[in-house]
């Protein structure tokens, strides 16, 4: 296994970076300095030809129209992740009617972490005392799981892209690179599956392979004829933008990490004592959403800043087709391997940051490396704090923490440095 892991991060990487570094930038305008996509018009020339038709009451395209709607990819994670939990509920019945409530069956083939039940007096538990056929579950262990667990992957991931900029999302689940990734995601399950051989395998192997077949032309699909997301912005990109797509993306990586640990290992016992985190998580996710749709102008960022939103957004293209064979190359393969990849990816977004602010400002280099080493300085530092707090559980979850830290500590420098810059010169960037 540790070979095949090994292989997809390498060959994913490499595609990723063939392929990223191709998207056009023209489809992300808001991200880039320099004017608007589309300038205001002169008031007294009117609309052009056409425009009125389509713009003038605030419609989109007829193309597009509601009867061709369907959930953005939120909305679609989280019907995914209700049948899932559906599914859990059936394993539960399923286990104490056929087999006394002892998963040992299963789990004897699993790694400890996995089956633990809910207590027998917890209210959809009591179903399995009025269930008529529970034999008829027999399905719900392993092989739902194996048929839904790329879809939630890949979703989560689009939800993330969508939050950073609609169109973005919509490039790159239209490009080569949401193929890439179901394979490459693929890849990793079934290696890991092959690893932990039980009499499910075979099954759940050709699911996974059926579900890489359908997922993404079906991805593809939704986003093509979904409801379009928040408009570009009148105003550039600030910090304020920047924190608020950090504290979405650090709670909703903390739901994610739970609903893993609950729901996709059968732990639907650990839920219960969950709650007061998935309600936190919860809270400060939906206060970084609604702040942010309310959040319609700001400053025009600094070069120090207008990098950051480059850097996040080249990043986040590079490590959508790697990220699961990165991820699991920590544990199941070469974990030197897996952090070399993710330090590559990480340097080459970065370079590519770099040139795309020093090509649309006329920041002095030397001044804006200096900034930027000062805030990647302070923010390893505080990202070593936060992993040490963190760390105990899941890695995921120190490195979910380091993360955030580090970045909300480099915008916070990023913004002290081009204020101190601004007020000494006028040079300024809109991203």
């Amino acid at each position: 296994m540790q070979l095949a892991v090994d292989g997809t991060v390498v060959v994913s990487v490499l595609l990723a970076l063939a392929l990223a570094t191709r998207l056009p930038l023209a489809a992300t305008a808001r991200w880039l300095p320099g004017p608007r996509a589309e300038p205001p018009a002169d008031p007294s020339a009117g609309p052009p030809h056409g425009v009125g038709a389509r713009q003038g009451r605030g419609r989109s395209a007829p193309d597009a129209g509601p009867s061709r709607r369907v959930p953005g990819p939120l909305g679609l994670l989280g019907l995914l992740v209700g049948a899932v939990l559906l599914n859990q509920i059936a394993v539960v019945v399923y286990i104490r009617r056929v087999h006394g409530g002892d998963p040992g069956f299963v789990a004897r083939y699993l790694p400890p972490g996995w089956f633990e039940l809910p207590a027998a007096d917890w209210p959809p538990t009591r179903l399995a005392a009025h269930w008529p056929w529970p034999e008829a579950l027999a399905g719900s262990v392993l092989r739902v799981q194996a048929a839904l667990e790329l879809p939630l992957v890949l979703l989560a991931f689009a939800v993330v892209l969508r939050w950073l900029d609609d169109r973005l999302y919509r490039q790159v689940l239209a490009s080569p690179l949401l193929v890439v990734a179901a394979l490459a995601y693929t890849a990793v399950f079934c290696a890991v599956e092959w690893d932990l051989r039980n009499p499910w395998t075979t099954d759940d192997l050709l699911i996974r392979c059926a579900s890489a077949l359908v997922t993404p032309p079906l991805l593809a699909a939704a986003a093509r004829r979904g409801a379009p997301g928040r408009p570009p912005d009148p105003a550039p990109l600030s910090a304020g933008r920047l924190l608020l797509f950090l504290g979405s993306l650090a709670s909703f990586g903390g739901l994610v990490l739970l609903a893993y640990d609950t729901l996709l290992l059968y732990n639907l016992g650990r839920l219960e004592a969950r709650l007061p985190f998935v309600a936190g998580c919860a809270l400060v996710l939906a206060g970084c959403r609604a702040a942010d749709r309310r959040l319609r102008t700001g400053p025009d960022a600094g070069p120090a800043v207008a990098f950051l939103g480059h850097a996040l957004r080249r990043f986040l293209l590079l490590f959508f087709a790697p990220a699961l064979a990165v991820r699991y190359g920590v544990v199941f393969g070469t974990p030197a391997l897996a952090a070399g990849a993710g330090l590559l990816l990480g340097a080459v977004a970065a370079a590519l940051a770099l040139r795309d602010t020093l090509t649309a400002t006329a920041a002095t280099p030397g001044r804006l490396l200096l900034r930027l080493a000062a805030a990647a300085v302070a923010g390893t530092a505080a990202g070593r704090v936060a992993a040490q707090v963190m760390s105990g559980g899941y890695y995921e979850t120190a490195l979910l923490a380091a993360a955030a830290a580090f970045l909300a500590v480099a915008v916070g420098v990023c913004v002290l440095g081009d204020a101190r810059d601004a007020r000494r010169s006028p040079v300024q960037v809109k991203v």
